[in-house]
C-alpha cells in the first residue's frame, strides 16, 4: 500500500483527519455508531444477508465500514464468505489504519485479524472475500465486472471531494448494482441524490446520524 505519512492529522479523540480533503475519516461523534446507522441500517443489513452477498464501497479509508459489516456477517451466522469490494484512490498505510482502529476496542480482535491478513489486493479468509481496488474509481469502476447487492458510498464530503460524486460515477454505481440492490450514504446533497436517481435508483432522504439531519438511501429499479 502507498505510504500516506504526512497526509493525516489526529484530533484529541483519535479521529484521523485527511489533510488533503480537510475532512475526518469517520464521525467525530462515534464512527462505529455512524457506520451502523448509515451503511448497515441504510442498506437493511444484516437482515438481507444471504450466501454470496456482495457489498461494494467507494472510499475504503480506515477500513471501519468493512470491519463493521464483517462483524455483522459473523454475528448473522450466514454460511460462506461475505464478499466486499472497495475502491480507494489513496490507501492508508497499515500502521495508520491500526492506529485508527484503536478507537473501536469492541472491534479489536477482528481488526487484528484483518490487519494480519491484509495484502496489497485485499483479504481472503473462510468468511471474508475482500478485494481492494486502488486508483481512480472513475476509471476502475466502469471496468469492474461484478455487481453489488449493496453500496456504501463513503467518499469525503461532496463539497471537498467532488470527483467521487460525479454523475458519471454515480451512473457506474447504478450499472454495477443488482436489480433491487441498494445504496446508502451519509450525504443528502441534492446533486448527489439527483445523480443517483438518474442512475436508476429510487432515492429517499431519511434521518441522518448525530448532528446530520438527513442522509440518502436508494433501491435499484432499473
Amino acid at each position: 500500500m502507498n505510504d500516506q505519512t504526512g497526509t493525516l492529522d489526529w484530533n484529541a479523540d483519535g479521529v484521523p483527519i485527511s489533510l488533503q480533503f480537510e475532512d475526518p475519516y469517520f464521525s467525530l461523534q462515534d464512527g462505529l455508531a455512524e457506520t451502523r446507522h448509515v451503511f448497515l441500517g441504510g442498506n437493511d443489513i444484516p437482515a438481507r444477508f444471504e450466501p454470496g452477498f456482495h457489498i461494494a464501497e467507494l472510499g475504503f479509508g480506515t477500513g471501519l465500514n468493512l470491519l463493521t459489516a464483517w462483524a455483522a456477517w459473523r454475528e448473522s451466522g450466514v454460511k460462506g464468505a461475505l464478499r466486499f469490494t472497495s475502491f480507494e484512490a489513496y490507501p492508508l498505510d497499515p500502521a495508520q489504519m491500526s492506529t485508527a482502529h484503536q478507537a473501536f476496542p469492541e472491534l479489536g480482535s477482528l481488526a487484528d485479524e484483518l490487519m494480519g491478513a491484509l495484502g496489497e489486493r485485499g483479504v481472503q479468509t473462510h468468511d471474508l472475500d475482500f478485494t481492494l481496488i486502488t486508483g481512480d474509481a472513475r476509471v476502475a469502476l466502469p471496468a469492474w465486472r461484478s455487481k453489488a447487492d449493496a453500496w456504501f458510498l463513503d467518499g469525503f464530503s461532496p463539497a471537498k471531494n467532488p470527483e467521487l460524486w460525479e454523475p458519471a460515477l454515480m451512473q457506474a454505481v447504478g450499472a454495477h448494482t443488482k436489480l433491487n440492490g441498494t445504496f446508502a450514504t451519509y450525504t443528502a446533497a441534492g446533486h448527489v441524490r439527483r445523480a443517483l436517481g438518474a442512475a436508476g435508483f429510487e432515492v429517499a432522504r431519511v434521518k441522518g446520524f448525530g448532528r446530520k439531519r438527513h442522509m440518502s438511501i436508494g433501491r435499484q429499479r432499473a
